[in-house]
């Protein structure tokens, strides 16, 4: 991880870059002792991880982390003081560490910004376009494409039946059909929309999907047997 300290004090950025010396993968691309410089070097370079000190001149941490938001920079803040804690929760930062910082405090710290750069990275080898975020019980979740068989409309919401679960979302069907991929899914009646390649067989008015029988209306059968190629 590449990680900038940006503190005015010069003592706390020595005890900051020392217990970052400690860490194999760890690397402090550069110091500053105010927030305008840094701001200034993140224009042109990126790092992952920023050591930030909330009360600074000019410009302080709080204002810096939110004109950097969109760069999903890791922010861990160190500071004095605890008044901070509720703003740095809001600005969803991995970790607020109150000086003098320990040891086994900084490594904890280190610890959440790692997992948070992992999971990153794994969203990152994952297309755009193989998942679909649904908000179930006020939770959204990361559902696969590849793992929906079917969708059925259920009043004002529609159920995405997977092999492991039914997830229950407040929509329309409308909406699950511009969300879902034409080219993987395909309406075969006002309630359902299924998943092409999850067709075990077709049968005179519907067809199987996982043991279970979905009725076809007769103004989609033909584009389903156009996409399914029956010969």
């Amino acid at each position: 991880m590449t990680c900038l300290i940006i503190d005015d004090n010069p003592i706390a950025r020595a005890t900051l870059s020392q217990l970052a010396s400690q860490v194999k993968d760890l690397n402090v691309s550069c110091e500053y002792f105010n927030a305008i410089d840094a701001y200034n070097h993140l224009q042109n370079q990126s790092v992952d991880l920023i050591f930030l000190d909330i009360e600074m001149p000019d410009m302080s941490g709080l204002e810096l982390t939110r004109n950097i938001h969109n760069k999903g920079i890791i922010i861990i803040f160190t500071t004095s003081k605890t008044d901070y804690a509720i703003e740095a929760f809001e600005l969803n930062v991995a970790d607020y560490l109150v000086k003098p910082v320990t040891t086994a405090r900084f490594l904890q710290a280190i610890s959440k910004a790692r997992e948070i750069l992992e999971s990153k990275k794994e969203l990152m080898q994952i297309k755009p376009d193989e998942f679909i975020f649904l908000r179930d019980s006020n939770i959204t979740r990361r559902i696969k494409f590849d793992d929906i068989l079917y969708a059925e409309a259920m009043g004002d919401y529609v159920k995405f039946f997977t092999p492991a679960k039914v997830y229950a979302i407040h929509g329309t069907m409308k909406s699950a059909e511009e969300k879902l991929p034409s080219a993987n899914f395909i309406r075969i009646h006002r309630s359902y929309i299924v998943a092409l390649d999850k067709i075990d067989t077709l049968q005179d008015g519907g067809l199987v999907i996982n043991g279970q029988f979905l009725p076809v209306a007769g103004a989609y059968r033909k584009l389903l047997n156009s996409r399914m190629n029956v010969f």
